[in-house]
């Protein structure tokens, strides 16, 4: 996508944004986790940053090693595979930083949330797959980004709100801490 258009269609989703625009299900058991009195800035690219909504909050980073920027590679080519765009890899992305910091982790015994494992901490008890699937980064995007799809205004929510829609945490604002993160590895690996 040339940076002309890019930047055009980030422009619109920003204004659609800070217009108000946005609604999606919030599970019925889950708690509004909207941060009040918390703007995030317009849509825009900064340079070679891809900031699609803008962040929330204090941001975390870390160092990635070679098996995390591996992972990284497989949430992008699944989301393009999928037909999504760079906002779904960003959300994808920030996601499996705050569940494994991208590390497709297996069952760590006492330390195990349930039967968590995988990069994006899905239970195959609650259905997401078998443990040899929800380990394997290439479906276990491709079932997160299934759930993304059926929120009703992902793409106009602030990235903790769509994460935690799909993923139901007992930490919903977390993910928000990892969007500038999630937005600079997407503007470094979607076109490569």
């Amino acid at each position: 996508m040339n940076t002309i258009l890019r930047k055009s269609i980030l422009g619109i989703a920003g204004l659609a944004f800070t217009g108000g625009v946005f609604a999606g299900p919030v599970a019925a058991h889950a708690a509004d986790t909207t941060t009040a009195g918390v703007k995030p800035v317009t849509a825009t690219v900064q340079g070679d940053k891809l900031i699609p909504h803008g962040v929330q909050g204090e941001q975390s980073r870390i160092e990635l090693n070679d098996e995390q920027t591996k992972n990284v590679k497989a949430i992008v080519a699944a989301t393009k595979k999928a037909g999504m765009d760079e906002r779904a890899a960003v959300v994808s992305i920030a996601t499996a930083l705050q569940e494994s910091k991208l590390e497709n982790l297996g069952h760590l015994g006492d330390r195990n949330d349930h039967d968590s494992q995988g990069l994006f901490q899905q239970r195959p008890s609650s259905g997401w797959g078998t443990v040899e699937q929800i380990t394997d980064p290439e479906y276990s995007t491709t079932a997160f980004l299934k759930g993304l799809k059926q929120v009703d205004g992902w793409q106009d929510m602030p990235l903790t709100k769509a994460a935690q829609t799909v993923q139901v945490s007992a930490y919903p604002d977390h993910y928000a801490q990892w969007e500038q993160q999630a937005a600079d590895l997407v503007a470094e690996h979607w076109n490569k």
